[in-house]
């Protein structure tokens, strides 16, 4: 694929779109030629609809998927709610990718717990994704993924069905509250993580959600005796430009759209204590 300049928008069009939750979007996007750019789990991208503007949303798709990107999006502002408006076979704006992308070189040969919260499961979809499409380079495969309610899981048939009967894989679904006709686990993600009490022997641990969650997840994370350098998480915050120019993401010395958004505990505790 030929190289393509990252500040300059590209026309893609909306395959198609499924509803996830009553909030939730999933469109699946095509360039003019296929894929618009190659990219690596955990990096983002910016969607932009005239004249409404633009904005930064995590990659869903796993890069071994070869035929279009997928963005997960939640409806909580003007371009969210722009884009939750479109139709298939209409034209948007496209540029990226932008930052660091999950280790997955790293990962490899470690058993892997993933922790995701409502629409946090976006960026964590894609290396999970990722991981299955290369299962040899990795161990045992954890997957915690909790929400509010039943109504509000996302990718609920492929988290339940395709990943569940992936070899070595264990899915385990909560929800905050009880709901009828629901008969997995009730309660927070955290206290799940907690519940489930894995050892941190040759594992990471990669979390995405809610800030609180991701800030009780490390919490429980640690009581498990993980190291900071056995957890990642991604601090979407605050991104506006995605090369480092505008300086909205900034902590400290790193900046989020371009150092980030993947980080290491042991990197997050290095920095100011803003996220």
């Amino acid at each position: 694929m030929s190289s393509v300049n990252v500040l300059l928008p590209q026309q893609a069009t909306i395959l198609d779109i499924t509803e996830e939750t009553p909030d939730i979007k999933t469109l699946r996007v095509v360039g003019k030629e296929g894929l618009p750019f190659d990219f690596m789990p955990g990096q983002c991208a910016m969607l932009s609809i005239p004249p409404v503007g633009e904005a930064i949303f995590s990659i869903t798709s796993s890069p071994t998927c070869r035929e279009c990107l997928e963005f997960s999006i939640k409806d909580v502002g003007k371009v969210s709610s722009a884009l939750h408006s479109v139709v298939p076979g209409q034209q948007i704006g496209i540029r990226g990718p932008y930052g660091n992308g999950f280790p997955v070189d790293e990962m490899k040969g470690k058993d892997l717990l993933f922790i995701g919260g409502g629409i946090g499961l976006a960026p964590l979809r894609s290396l999970i994704g990722y991981c299955f499409a290369h299962r040899e380079d990795y161990g045992k495969i954890d997957i915690v993924y909790g929400a509010r309610s039943p109504a509000d899981l996302i990718r609920k048939s492929e988290v339940q069905e395709s990943w569940a009967e992936e070899p070595n894989t264990d899915v385990h679904l909560t929800v905050d509250a009880e709901f009828p006709g629901w008969d997995k686990n009730v309660g927070f993600v955290p206290t799940y993580v907690s519940d489930l009490g894995f050892k941190p022997e040759n594992k990471i641990a990669i979390t995405c959600g809610p800030p609180i969650m991701i800030k009780f997840v490390l919490q429980a994370l640690e009581k498990l005796n993980f190291t900071p350098d056995q957890v990642i998480t991604t601090l979407e915050m605050r991104m506006k430009c995605g090369v480092g120019k505008c300086g909205r993401c900034n902590l400290g010395p790193v900046y989020v759209c371009k150092d980030g958004p993947v980080f290491t505990l042991e990197e997050l505790n290095a920095l100011p204590a803003e996220y």
